[in-house]
Parts: structure tokens; C-alpha cells; sequence
């Protein structure tokens, strides 16, 4: 399998087969809420979730989307030239609004010349049917790929970080996805209190039984303000060092289907909010670390992965 010389399926290796050249994504932010903030699962967020909602590097909701897409285009458009972008609405829960919103938004982003897909970062339990119907229509327009946070299967874990779902709910709405012929790309983290090794190489073994194509391998992120650093401060788990995570991202690729489009590998909090890791702000070379690692290993993606994919049905 040719990845670009690179021992994995990078996002990098597949937009450019998909659109012919290199695609950056811009971080939007459409000014909803999630469920776990508003009161109706809770008011704290996820427990490692920051004041932005995982959208900390997102445009500012005071902005019109347009506004938001053009003022990153430009800045992007300083330091590189690039023709085609992804519209990746980041911040929070973005289907977490009433699909006439939803369809305002998406719809203006999808508009611009310059946006070539739309990617959109979501909870499962936030994808009812009419959104999904939604989502079919603007995906005969452009490509519509959907993140969903999963983070990790261990309803034990799932407890401690307040996820607010049970594994079952991600289950459905991988089907759901998978009937409308919605990319799904699925959010996990990697060093979650209480989870050793096994425990994550169990997640990534469920995920090839499912139907989508990507994946985020994300380093957990301590951050300031959140329930997550009081846990920490008090020293109640350690985060991974960097020669601990590297071990860790190559077990779980050498586990994945090759199928799976690998869309993060680590992860760069925002320096301000950083509490620890702090290897993990220089992210290129933990990257390099990493290709480095797999190349004198001689290990690839899926080596170890027993079965191609097959396919799991919910009805």
C-alpha cells in the first residue's frame, strides 16, 4: 500500500487522491451549545473539555460563517498557497441546534467556491433524523464527513469523563451514517485515567468491526479550568510521557484496519491552557519521532489487524 512513503493512511494521502492537491482545514464555529453544558446531561462538559468546547482554535461565533471561512482562508493564504479548504465546525456540538439553523450554516459554508467538504464535529446522540436527512442532502452536494466523539469504549471511563451516552448510542448512529453514505470519523483519546494499554487496543479493535473511515488518535490534554486538571494537580493519574505515547499510537496503528483514514495522531492544546504534557506542544517532533519509530520497527498500519472490515448492522 503506497501512503505517501508513510507507514499509515494519512488524512494528508487521501484528500490529495480524493481532490488532487493539498487541503487545509479551517475550524469554524457556529455558536451552539452541547448537551453535557447546557443542563440537560450537565453543565461542566466533558471532564477534559475546555472553556472553547474542542473548539479552541476556532473562528469566533460573532463572525458570519463566511466571515469565519474567509478570515482564515487569508491567513492561511499568507504562508502557503492553497486552493481548497474543509469547512470543519469544531466548537462544541454542532448539530445541536434546530435543523433550520443547521441547514442556514452548513449551507453557507458549502457555498464557498473555495470549501471542497464539510466536516462536522458532533455526539451521537445529537444526530436525529431529521439532521440525518439533512446531512444526506448536503452530501449529494459535497462531500460530508461527521466526527463523532467516542473517546473510548470503557463505560467505566465513559462514567469518569462524563460522556453523557451509553456505547450503544454510538452504535446506531455509526449504522445511521453508514445507511446514508455519511463518512464517519470517530474521536478517541489516548491516556485516559484508569485505561492501561489493553484497555485501549480493545477500543481500536471494536472500531474495525464498524463501519468508518476515520479516526482520531488523540493525546490526552490536560487543560486549564477544567475537572480534569483538578484531578491531576491532586495527583490522582500521570499522563503518558512522550516515549509511552509513541509505544501507544504505534500498537493501536499496527491494530487498525488500513482502510482507516488516520485524521490525528497527537494533538497540540493551546500553550496558554496547557497544564501537561508539555513534550506534546512540539508536536512535528513527536511526529517525526513517531515515523522514525515505525521505520527502524518496520511496522505499518493494519499488520497486526486479524480482519478486513465487516460489516455490523443495528437495526
Amino acid at each position: 500500500m503506497d501512503w505517501l512513503g508513510k507507514p499509515y493512511h494519512s488524512l494528508d494521502y487521501m484528500l490529495r487522491e480524493c481532490f488532487g492537491e493539498k487541503v487545509y482545514k479551517i475550524a469554524l464555529n457556529g455558536g451552539m451549545s452541547c448537551p453535557n453544558r447546557d443542563g440537560t446531561l450537565g453543565s461542566g462538559g466533558c471532564i477534559f473539555c475546555s472553556a472553547g468546547g474542542s473548539g479552541d482554535f476556532a473562528a469566533s461565533s460573532s463572525i458570519s460563517i463566511t466571515g469565519q471561512i474567509e478570515q482564515q482562508i487569508a491567513s492561511i493564504r499568507q504562508k502557503r498557497p492553497v486552493n481548497k479548504f474543509i469547512a470543519y465546525f469544531q466548537a462544541y456540538t454542532n448539530t445541536y441546534a434546530p435543523v433550520d439553523y443547521l441547514r442556514e450554516i452548513f449551507t453557507e459554508a458549502l457555498s464557498h467556491p473555495a470549501v471542497a467538504a464539510l466536516s462536522i464535529g458532533t455526539r451521537p446522540d445529537c444526530l436525529g433524523p431529521d439532521v440525518l436527512e439533512l446531512l444526506e442532502e448536503l452530501n449529494r452536494r459535497k462531500p460530508v464527513w461527521v466526527e463523532l466523539g467516542l473517546q473510548t469504549i470503557h463505560e467505566k471511563t465513559a462514567a469518569y469523563i462524563r460522556r453523557g451516552y451509553p456505547l450503544s448510542c454510538f452504535e446506531e448512529a455509526a449504522a445511521q451514517l453508514h445507511r446514508r453514505n455519511l463518512d464517519c470519523i470517530v474521536h478517541t483519546i489516548l491516556g485516559l485515567p484508569g485505561e492501561d494499554t489493553r484497555a485501549v487496543l480493545e477500543t481500536m479493535e471494536y472500531l474495525n468491526k464498524f463501519p468508518i473511515q476515520g479516526i482520531k488518535l488523540q493525546l490526552l490534554h490536560v487543560l486549564k479550568g477544567t475537572d480534569l486538571a483538578k484531578d491531576y494537580l491532586a495527583g490522582n493519574f500521570q499522563v503518558l510521557s512522550q516515549e509511552e505515547y509513541i509505544r501507544l499510537v504505534i500498537a493501536c496503528l499496527t491494530r487498525l484496519r488500513p482502510d482507516i483514514v488516520i485524521h490525528r495522531l497527537t494533538g497540540d492544546g493551546p500553550r496558554d491552557l496547557l497544564i501537561a504534557p508539555l513534550w506534546s506542544s512540539a508536536k512535528r517532533t513527536v511526529l517525526n519521532d513517531l515515523h522514525h519509530q515505525m521505520k527502524i520497527q518496520g511496522v505499518w498500519q493494519g499488520m497486526y489487524c486479524p480482519a478486513r472490515y465487516k460489516e455490523v448492522t443495528h437495526d
